[in-house]
């Protein structure tokens, strides 16, 4: 060993999506309304119960395996001394300037009306059939001319604030033969207003003329800027329209369906809410053109289709458009389409309002930390991770959820009067209220006098924190920094050394040096070993369902947790590669490693006790082992003293992988050439001179 002390804690992940998934699907929950029908006191004590259910199982395993992990003194993310130290880590980016509320779009369900996480919305896929429209806009200056863009979500098209191009896109002025109008769209997606191109048998390039006459062409940077008529006029004299209605570049466009310009409605699009930011036509912090309300309903600010489902409004919206002589072409989509998997209704992409945390303006701080930390293997760290960095923005941080750990704000109910705590003595100094729990049941009844407009009252909004934060606050909320345990944690920030898998470069590691670089411009930690995902023999993810991979337990019982250790040591997975999991390999690792040590040292044990029947007592000597001159004694020594010298700079550098090579080779020389050389020695068949000893 090194002489160092390491706290091997464990620690549980509590809150979030999994425990609210089981806790849903167990008392039949389809809408949020259910929870607040049922009390959040109710629901949150529900998915309390269950967080817990397997830590003996893990314990038993984790020992078994032979992993010095303390579990009488672990951490829960749900200890309200874990939730204290988050809500201390929020108060110092609140304090620092660092947290806003803007919007997030994110995929939302109408029928619970709430928005859902990313993986949330690839859990209910099905095939529908939706309208699909071209629709034209006339250039401002030359309405002779129309830009025409695709698309099959005709209900979005009300909120309409720009177009799109591909910057380096070849785009052409075309004259439709038939009608005498001129469109403006990519070259390479004419077949989308003339099907007949995509008949290789019967389209030839003479025949365009037929169809249309190409007047001008482009490139996509020609076009921007270019002002352009809205198909409707609802948000047209709005304060902040001056900046809508032109067209945007971003290499987001692509040529493979459309006409190679899309519409922006940026409170119903990620893309588009990303380009529009970009481009200045919307701010941070805005309000957005965003006529449709939690339900999926229609707000007064469409009139013609108010009080209607978006969906149901497509059909009268195309009607409109074809009326105004704005519709170009209307089909049918048949795609996979995302569905809510608590009502099985059509997901859309809603803007929600989020709390964020400014990651773009500290983004070079927190590359410049990433290049003071260790990585294996190296190029996890100089590609995908610093690739991540450097184009990472704001982090929304917030949930319409229950079970977590609430947002610490509380606000007047226009905003004017917004309150950060840091925590549970601050609230009551606030509030008059002491808790010895910060889930929301009993933070949400709690009300902060108002300083500006004495005689009202502060409430908490609505949010808790995505789980994420909770994890990259792990470093000091598991300490409950700075609360408890200060010095302690100083001494040991940045952590000397963590390991996790390859997926967490957008997770954990990620979050751990946002919030390290926010708090403390340091990284969390000082070395790391990625790991890759160990996977079934066939390649597949291991399954419960499928049963695709044989039991740990069953294994480590037959095999030994030391040969599965060692297994995995030099597998691929150490390396941030994935490994297809064999028992074979567990197995190899006895023959080659194991089984050779253990003959090796049952036989040196039944010499000694030959050896001590003589009357004779075995002392080990090192002083012996230096003075020897035998060569295959020196050979084997300074074999064995430059395995440990090996070992310990490989481990020093973190490469696992390299240890197992070096002791097989290590163990063939010592039982198939040192002992089988030397058996007759080992047998004390050579006498008991110093060149036998």
């Amino acid at each position: 060993m090194s002489g160092k002390h390491v706290e091997r804690r464990a620690g549980w992940d509590c809150h979030g999506l999994p425990v609210e998934y089981e806790i849903d699907q167990k008392l039949n929950i389809t809408h949020r309304d259910q929870v607040l029908e049922m009390g959040i006191d109710k629901y949150n004590e529900t998915c309390r119960s269950i967080v817990t259910r397997y830590t003996k199982e893990w314990e038993s395993t984790i020992t078994r395996l032979g992993r010095w992990i303390d579990f009488e003194n672990d951490y829960k993310t749900m200890d309200a001394t874990f939730m204290e130290t988050v809500w201390w880590v929020f108060r110092q980016l609140f304090d620092k300037n660092l947290v806003y509320q803007g919007y997030k779009v994110m995929p939302f369900s109408m029928a619970c009306a709430t928005p859902l996480s990313n993986f949330e919305a690839g859990l209910n896929y099905k095939d529908v059939r939706d309208p699909a429209v071209v629709v034209n806009f006339p250039l401002k200056d030359d309405e002779d001319v129309a830009f025409v863009a695709w698309t099959t979500t005709p209900w979005t098209l009300p909120s309409n604030i720009a177009l799109c191009v591909h910057p380096t896109m070849e785009y052409v002025k075309i004259q439709d033969t038939k009608t005498g109008n001129k469109y403006i769209l990519s070259k390479g997606r004419l077949p989308q207003l003339y099907p007949i191109m995509n008949n290789k048998k019967k389209w030839k390039p003479d025949k365009a003329a037929e169809h249309f006459e190409v007047l001008e062409k482009y490139v996509g940077t020609d076009l921007v800027g270019k002002k352009y008529k809205p198909i409707f006029d609802f948000f047209a004299d709005t304060p902040a329209s001056g900046e809508y209605f032109r067209v945007l570049s971003d290499n987001y466009v692509t040529d493979d369906a459309g006409t190679g310009i899309v519409h922006q409605a940026p409170a119903f699009g990620e893309d588009d809410y990303r380009v529009c930011l970009a481009h200045g036509v919307i701010y941070k912090g805005q309000d957005l053109p965003c006529p449709v309300d939690d339900n999926g309903v229609f707000t007064k600010e469409v009139p013609p289709v108010k009080g209607m489902n978006v969906k149901d409004a497509d059909d009268i919206l195309i009607k409109l458009i074809k009326e105004s002589g704005r519709l170009v072409q209307k089909d049918n989509l048949d795609h996979s389409y995302p569905f809510c998997w608590r009502s099985d209704t059509p997901l859309i992409y809603k803007a929600v309002p989020s709390w964020f945390i400014k990651v773009e303006e500290i983004r070079e701080k927190i590359v410049a930390n990433n290049n003071k930390t260790y990585w294996v293997p190296n190029q996890v760290k100089e590609g995908r991770f610093h690739n991540w960095l450097v184009d990472a923005r704001d982090w929304a941080v917030s949930r319409n959820r229950f079970w977590g750990t609430p947002i610490p704000i509380w606000a007047s109910e226009d905003m004017s009067e917004v309150v950060c705590i840091g925590s549970i003595d601050e609230l009551a100094e606030l509030s008059g209220v002491r808790v010895d729990d910060l889930h929301r049941e009993t933070v949400d009844k709690i009300e902060i006098p108002s300083k500006k407009n004495p005689g009202t009252v502060l409430r908490r909004v609505d949010e808790v924190f995505d789980c994420w934060f909770e994890s990259g606050s792990m470093p000091y909320a598991q300490q409950h920094y700075p609360f408890e345990n200060k010095e302690r944690f100083e001494k040991g920030f940045p952590a000397d050394f963590i390991a996790e898998g390859l997926d967490q470069t957008r997770g954990w590691f990620y979050t751990l040096m946002v919030l390290a670089t926010a708090l403390f411009d340091e990284p969390a930690f000082k070395n790391l070993i990625v790991n890759g995902l160990v996977l079934a023999g066939d390649g597949k993810k291991m399954s419960k369902r499928l049963k695709n991979y044989p039991d740990p337990n069953l294994v480590i019982s037959k095999y030994g947790a030391d040969a599965l250790r060692l297994y995995l040591i030099n597998s691929p997975v150490v390396r941030a590669e994935s490994l297809k999991f064999q028992e074979s390999g567990v197995l190899g690792v006895v023959k080659e490693v194991f089984l050779p040590l253990y003959n090796a040292f049952r036989f040196f044990l039944q010499n000694v006790e030959r050896w001590e029947e003589k009357g004779v007592k075995f002392v080990p000597s090192v002083d012996k082992v230096k003075a020897t001159t035998n060569p295959t004694d020196v050979w084997i020594s300074a074999a064995a003293q430059g395995l440990i010298k090996y070992v310990k700079e490989e481990m020093a550098a973190y490469r696992l992988y390299t240890v197992m090579p070096a002791l097989v080779k290590f163990v063939t020389q010592l039982t198939n050439w040192y002992v089988r050389l030397n058996r007759d020695r080992l047998k004390g068949l050579e006498g008991e001179d110093a060149e036998a000893e």
